[in-house]
């Protein structure tokens, strides 16, 4: 079955992109090869120019991986899809492959460690300068645009501060100076944001966050046009090789048959914890998208469908306030993955971001005392009663 816009998105998650064999099975095909078959020699010279159809190498794509790609893009409204390893490996390829020596980025500088580390650091080791700015101020992203400015890059809502950035205005900012607008979409998902209607050219995700949603493996996931993906994307991918593997593409596809469920839960016991906990004493501060409280509640209103399965607590006494809520709490567990079935906390300070220095986190909305909640689909009152009887400790 091939995407059709007829159905509604839940149809279109179970059934699209699938590849059925001779054998006519129902679930998709696990594909654990390395390499394919051709008739002839002519055929090869064919598939590797590109002029004739189907798969040569599973470091380029297998029937597996494509099932994930096509279903992802269908999911997202774009065009075309690259899988990758991980969700890092989507962030790097899909800024490194925009760039050389000599141009220059401006990003958020609300970011995942990991992403923040690839444009700052790794990038300018090869020449590519960065800038990076207060993301809700969209007078620093003008401000940074130099004639060699090629490429933006945004999550939003951010990691760990659930800071929401205005996609449109930015992307709008970014056209005006010749640059594309990469938008790192994981805490919000598809369901609840589609930053390519927004006017976003590039997305990329992790999905081993809610797409798999299950803590059993590693993927990520870029998106795009056709014309991007295939000229832009695909021959790094191509000639690096941060390629997922099919199994994991095969777990990710299940995954996204029971996503809306999973997410539209998840989501609904995030937004009942915010009401309930925003005014508890032990905290100095509790940010949620979903609150008319949250400081960029207006754009959220205009981009997002939905809040988000995440909050950020601030708890009182700082670092040790923090990590004695964490250690009280019986239910939720501790971990630095998120988007999954269970509740995790993480204590960015000290794990996520903890190479930051104090006046660099502060800057980046993130105090000592601040824990990142990643709600799961456990009963909201359990998880309620959890987390009310450890700050007791605090």
């Amino acid at each position: 079955m091939t995407s059709s816009s007829q159905y509604h998105l839940e149809t279109r998650l179970v059934h699209d992109g699938m590849l059925r064999t001779p054998f006519g099975e129902t679930s998709e095909a696990l594909f654990l090869t390395q390499g394919f078959i051709y008739e002839t020699a002519e055929s090869a010279e064919s598939r590797f120019k590109n002029e004739e159809p189907g798969f040569s190498y599973t470091r380029y794509s297998n029937p597996t991986i494509a099932m994930f790609e096509d279903r992802m893009a269908s999911f997202e409204g774009a065009e075309a899809a690259r899988a990758t390893a991980t969700g890092m490996a989507a962030v790097t390829a899909a800024m490194v492959s925009q760039v050389k020596a000599g141009d220059h980025i401006v990003a958020a500088r609300a970011l995942f460690g990991s992403c923040r580390w690839v444009v700052e650091d790794f990038l300018p080791q090869f020449g590519v300068t960065c800038t990076l700015v207060d993301g809700t101020k969209i007078e620093e992203w003008r401000k940074a645009v130099r004639p060699e400015t090629k490429a933006f890059l945004l999550e939003s809502p951010s990691n760990p501060s659930l800071e929401i950035i205005d996609i449109a205005a930015v992307a709008r900012v970014a056209h005006e100076a010749g640059a594309t607008l990469t938008v790192d979409n994981v805490f919000s998902t598809p369901l609840w944001q589609k930053p390519l209607e927004l006017g976003a050219d590039c997305v990329v995700y992790s999905a081993t966050k809610h797409i798999d949603g299950q803590g059993r493996c590693l993927g990520g996931v870029i998106l795009s046009s056709t014309k991007f993906i295939e000229e832009v994307v695909q021959p790094f991918l191509r000639m690096t090789g941060p390629s997922i593997s099919p199994f994991n593409a095969w777990v990710l596809l299940k995954g996204l048959e029971t996503l809306p469920l999973r997410v539209e839960r998840q989501t609904d016991n995030a937004g009942f914890l915010a009401d309930a906990l925003s005014a508890h004493p032990k905290l100095n501060r509790l940010i949620y998208p979903g609150r008319p409280d949250h400081p960029q509640a207006e754009i959220i209103a205009r981009q997002m469908r939905g809040g988000s399965t995440m909050i950020a607590l601030d708890v009182k006494g700082g670092k040790e306030g923090a990590f004695r809520f964490m250690n009280a709490l019986k239910l939720i567990r501790i971990s630095n993955n998120l988007g999954d079935a269970k509740s995790l906390v993480t204590h960015p300070s000290t794990t996520t971001h903890q190479r930051f220095s104090p006046e660099l986190r502060a800057e980046m909305g993130i105090p000592d005392g601040l824990v990142r909640l990643s709600v799961g689909l456990e009963h909201r009152e359990d998880l309620q009663r959890d987390i009310e009887t450890a700050l007791v400790k605090v």
